[in-house]
C-alpha cells in the first residue's frame, strides 16, 4: 500500500512540475502574459494595502484566475495552431486564433470592471 501512494504523490508532484513548467513557459514567450502579471502583482498590492473583506478579495481572485486561464487557453491553441499549419495561410485557423485571442480579452475587459467595482465601490 505504501509503495501505490509513493506512486499515487510522485505522479501527483510529476503533474505540479510540468504545469508550473507551462506557467514559465507562457510568461517567458508571451508579451501579454508578461502584461497581465505585471498588473496581477500591482492588484494584490492594491487589494493588501485597502485591506479589502474576503467578498472583494474573492471577486479578484476569479477575475485573475479567468484572465491566466484564458490566456493559458489562448496560448496553447495558438502554439497547437501554428504546430499543425506550419507557416501556410488558414482561414479556419486565423478564426481560431482570434476567437480564442477574444476570450481573452473579454475576461481582461470583465476583470478591469471588476478591480473598478472593488477599488471605487464603498
Amino acid at each position: 500500500m505504501n509503495n501505490n501512494k509513493h506512486v499515487f504523490y510522485s505522479g501527483r508532484l510529476r503533474s505540479i512540475k510540468f504545469a508550473l513548467h507551462g506557467i514559465r513557459f507562457m510568461v517567458k514567450t508571451e508579451p501579454n502574459a508578461r502584461i497581465h502579471l505585471a498588473i496581477t502583482i500591482l492588484v494584490i498590492i492594491a487589494g493588501l494595502v485597502s485591506d479589502l473583506s474576503v467578498t472583494r478579495w474573492l471577486a479578484l481572485v476569479f477575475a485573475i484566475g479567468i484572465v491566466w486561464i484564458t490566456e493559458a487557453v489562448n496560448t496553447a491553441l495558438e502554439k497547437l495552431c501554428d504546430y499543425a499549419n506550419g507557416k501556410e495561410y488558414n482561414s479556419a485557423i486565423k478564426a481560431i486564433k482570434d476567437v480564442a485571442a477574444g476570450a481573452v480579452f473579454i475576461a481582461a475587459l470583465c476583470s478591469i470592471l471588476t478591480g473598478i467595482l472593488v477599488f471605487t465601490i464603498k
